[in-house]
């Protein structure tokens, strides 16, 4: 009877342990059930039926403006630091451009949607509200209201960016004379290689100019000592004085005549001298074509080696760098 109870309560055992397995297995069953039903169920896509903002607002970093451009290869904003006294709208358009590619078509308009010039400084841009169009898309730029600064405050501004323009020149100037004396030398010395075999071509030049310029003068001194030694001629051994008085009358009024055409021709004065220097550049321009000589390279570059010798000369002489050209050139 006593092992008859014992293997009841075993079966007891094993049959309640069973269900409770049974239970288990069915409730985990049942989760992983629901979770793949969770897991495979159909994708839900939540949009946002409201359009992107084409207002933009200008904030202010680190003291500096800074403008949030929606770009639209990129599908993001982009934030551009601006420079209101040194950038104007040409360098916006241009920054706006490099940054994405698929720009295409940029301007920047007024509130009231008038076209604004590229040369408009980034200074005046802000000072109230305007449009930027990118693309066929017009986004409203709001800028930051300003206080008025009182005269005492801008008299302030204006004494601090003195004393700032007068450090940056302290610190940057002598390194930038430097700069520019090396310039000048290296341009300098182009200049006057170019002109060394010009400078002989010109040379010999003027030295054919001035002896057939002399060839002439001595042809004129020549045929004057011919033409008074015919007149004398005929005037003591051919005929007399009575006869040769008119001719040599006329000569002198031919003479006088000859001199009044060159005046009204040349509009300068019959003088040795000047008709010496007309003569030598007519022989000068006229050797030149035969030698292929430039002239007008030549003066180029003579003005030019002049223009660079002078700025050296302003340069070298610090007090006088930042004076105006007229108060430097000597008075006449």
């Amino acid at each position: 009877m006593v092992s008859l109870g014992r293997v009841a309560k075993l079966q007891f055992g094993v049959i309640q342990s069973a269900l409770s397995c049974s239970k288990a297995t069915s409730g985990y069953i049942s989760r992983i059930q629901s979770r793949l039903q969770f897991q495979w169920r159909p994708l839900q896509a939540f949009c946002s039926t409201t359009a992107p903002s084409c207002d933009i607002t200008v904030q202010y970093k680190h003291g500096r403006p800074v403008l949030a451009i929606p770009l639209p290869s990129r599908r993001e904003c982009c934030l551009f630091s601006l420079r209101p006294m040194l950038m104007n709208v040409g360098d916006l358009i241009q920054d706006v451009q490099r940054e994405d590619p698929g720009v295409t078509t940029t301007a920047v308009l007024s509130a009231d949607g008038e076209l604004l010039s590229s040369a408009t400084s980034l200074e005046t841009l802000l000072s109230k509200d305007f449009q930027i169009l990118i693309n066929n898309v017009t986004y409203h730029v709001h800028s930051p209201t300003r206080e008025v600064m009182s005269s005492e405050r801008a008299r302030h501004m204006e004494d601090m960016k003195a004393v700032v323009h007068m450090l940056h020149t302290a610190l940057n100037l002598p390194r930038h004379h430097q700069l520019q004396e090396k310039e000048l030398l290296e341009r300098l010395s182009c200049l006057r290689q170019h002109l060394l075999p010009m400078e002989k071509v010109k040379t010999r030049v003027e030295r054919k100019a001035e002896h057939m310029c002399s060839w002439a003068m001595w042809a004129g001194v020549a045929v004057l000592s011919v033409q008074g030694g015919v007149l004398a001629w005929f005037t003591w051994w051919v005929y007399s004085w009575d006869i040769m008085e008119p001719i040599t009358y006329f000569l002198t009024y031919s003479t006088s005549m000859g001199f009044l055409s060159y005046y009204i021709l040349t509009k300068q004065d019959c003088t040795y001298a000047d008709v010496k220097n007309r003569q030598f550049l007519h022989n000068f321009y006229k050797v030149a074509k035969r030698e292929g000589f430039d002239v007008h390279k030549y003066n180029s570059l003579k003005e030019e080696v002049a223009g660079v010798e002078e700025n050296l000369r302003r340069l070298r002489k610090p007090i006088q760098f930042q004076l105006p050209v007229e108060q430097i050139q000597p008075q006449p």
